[in-house]
């Protein structure tokens, strides 16, 4: 099974593991396995596993939003709970 490996941006800015934060925030309106109408904001993708990895990372399956996301410490924060909230405002403003 596929996991989250380290995901980075152009500047090498990577993915807080244990955060899941993008995973659970933002809305997927795009079609998945298991949600063929996509995922609400605020629900924690059915993809997302225990410990913050997606299952459906490296797969063709995966959501162009997914693949095309990447971290930045604006977006990120210093937290999981930061992160949340930033992305819980973006998804606000751009609904």
């Amino acid at each position: 099974m596929p996991v989250n490996r380290s995901v980075s941006s152009s500047d090498g800015f990577t993915c807080r593991m244990g955060c899941g934060a993008c995973c659970i925030a933002i809305s997927i309106s795009s079609p998945m396995p298991g949600l063929p109408q996509g995922k609400p904001a605020g629900v924690t993708c059915i993809h997302l596993t225990q410990d913050y990895r997606c299952k459906l990372f490296g797969l063709p399956e995966r959501p162009t939003v997914c693949n095309n996301l990447r971290p930045m410490p604006e977006m990120c924060g210093t937290s999981r709970e930061e992160a949340l909230a930033y992305l819980a405002d973006l998804e606000e403003k751009t609904k």
